[in-house]
């Protein structure tokens, strides 16, 4: 394999870069026309537009719980801790895109790293997480329509009706033509946030003894197993599931390099309204929290949050099948740009990707009927590599200028070993206690049976 010293002093596959100050003029130009020829055309605020829309999802409905089970204090300190913490793997998979332009997907990193092998193994990893994740839009989707209608209907029809609205958003091939419907799911999600804590607030103060009589507590749950403890701090990594799906987006910019503006943007505002949605809705319901949140405003109430929730739901989820289908598209019609569709062949190829995925979908997520243990179960078996262990080994192998203990480095080092040990810790913890409380719960009858039809799908 033919290689260069790109502008970090790395080798890379190809002798184009764009990094930093030492790049060259020539090969800014040849990279701007490569991008212009590429048929990019998303700036850094659309981009932001996308991973808020990607991001700020189900992982913010699971956050109350997570509080409840983890208690105030941590709860607050590790979806703080978390973020900043997604912002800085975040940086390192951007810089990773911007130094090697020809990675169209995170999958494309894998073989930058372990060659052929690692291509395939980041593949795999890269599609199943995202069909959970659109899985567990499914689920949500269900769950929202049997609290809106009152249950009056089998809930697998509402499963059925929720797979093909997201099927349905899903056809537009580029992610410039979903940038309009991202301001309407950003204003959704907000909007359901803001109404089940104004709901739960007043439901509280109005109560006997008002808000201080809401028994929330500082400290974890009594009798906090392990494995409830991994599928909470599970939930909260899951929230700042954006990383994955961060190349992607950016093959779409025309100024790569302004991806850290997203990137600081969407974090701090992760941190601002996961904070405040797990602490004030568990201070405003304490331990009978429910998950997804919006439950816990009960009555009309919920019904009027989950119809305001459901553009989030569903546009949220439908950005993930494209993700996934544009990168199996790419595999199948090596020669064809999934963002310029244009012949019959195409589009049916296309189309027959999105329902595949949709439908597989749909058949986990009423395999696994239960919102937090589907959600964590995705983020510690996948999550936890994309986001955690995965950014410290690019930083290591691809980004990395001299040796890692001198002096410019031996923080970096530092933190790049913890993030990556902090990663390896919740694949292996919290998948354990995911597939473990799925067993206890099947064991225990606390949840429906899988393709079961019944008046409210379990949570």
């Amino acid at each position: 394999m033919d290689t260069a010293k790109n502008s970090e002093g790395k080798t890379s596959i190809k002798p184009l870069s764009i990094a930093g100050s030492g790049a060259t003029t020539a090969a800014t130009g040849d990279v701007e026309q490569q991008i212009t020829g590429q048929y990019n055309n998303l700036g850094w605020k659309r981009l932001t537009v996308i991973l808020i829309v990607e991001a700020v999802a189900l992982g913010a409905l699971s956050l109350p719980h997570a509080f409840h089970t983890l208690g105030m204090v941590a709860g607050v300190l590790l979806t703080v801790i978390v973020g900043f913490i997604a912002i800085y793997t975040s940086y390192i998979v951007g810089r990773v895109k911007v130094v090697y332009p020809e990675v169209s997907h995170y999958t494309d990193v894998g073989k930058l790293l372990f060659g052929k092998a690692g291509y395939e193994i980041f593949g795999f990893m890269f599609v199943m997480q995202l069909i959970l994740l659109v899985g567990g839009h499914c689920l949500t989707g269900a769950i929202a329509m049997v609290n809106i209608t009152g249950g009056g209907i089998c809930s697998l029809w509402f499963g059925a009706m929720s797979t093909v609205v997201l099927l349905l958003l899903a056809v537009p091939p580029s992610f410039a033509e979903l940038a309009v419907l991202g301001y309407i799911d950003f204003i959704s999600i907000v909007l359901a946030i803001g109404i089940t804590i104004i709901a739960t607030g007043a439901q509280a103060s109005q109560a006997e003894g008002g808000l201080a009589a809401v028994e929330w507590s500082a400290w974890p749950k009594p009798d906090l197993t392990f494995s409830q403890t991994f599928v909470a701090i599970s939930n909260i990594v899951l929230s700042y599931a954006f990383a994955v799906c961060q190349i992607t987006f950016m093959d779409e910019m025309h100024t790569p390099k302004d991806f850290i503006k997203s990137t600081w943007t969407l974090g701090i505002v992760q941190i601002v309204i996961y904070t405040l949605t797990g602490s004030l809705i568990y201070a405003f319901v304490g331990p009978h929290v429910q998950s997804p949140a919006i439950l816990s405003a009960g009555g009309v109430i919920s019904k009027i949050a989950f119809g305001v929730a459901l553009p989030v739901i569903f546009i949220s989820g439908s950005i993930n099948t494209t993700v996934t289908a544009k990168y199996i598209y790419s595999r199948i019609c090596k020669s064809t740009d999934s963002r310029k569709i244009q012949n019959l062949r195409g589009w049916t190829t296309w189309l027959i990707l999105i329902t595949t995925i949709t439908i597989v979908a749909w058949v986990l997520a009423e395999t696994i009927p239960f919102f937090s243990n589907l959600l964590s179960l995705c983020s510690s078996l996948f999550i936890s590599g994309f986001t955690l262990y995965f950014p410290p080994v690019m930083w290591f192998k691809l980004l990395r200028r001299g040796p890692w203990h001198s002096r410019e480095n031996i923080l970096l080092s530092i933190v790049n070993v913890f993030v990556f040990v902090l990663g390896v810790v919740m694949l292996f913890g919290g998948t354990y206690s995911s597939i473990s409380e799925i067993a206890s719960q099947y064991a225990s009858g606390s949840v429906r049976e899988p393709f079961t039809c019944i008046a409210a799908p379990a949570h």
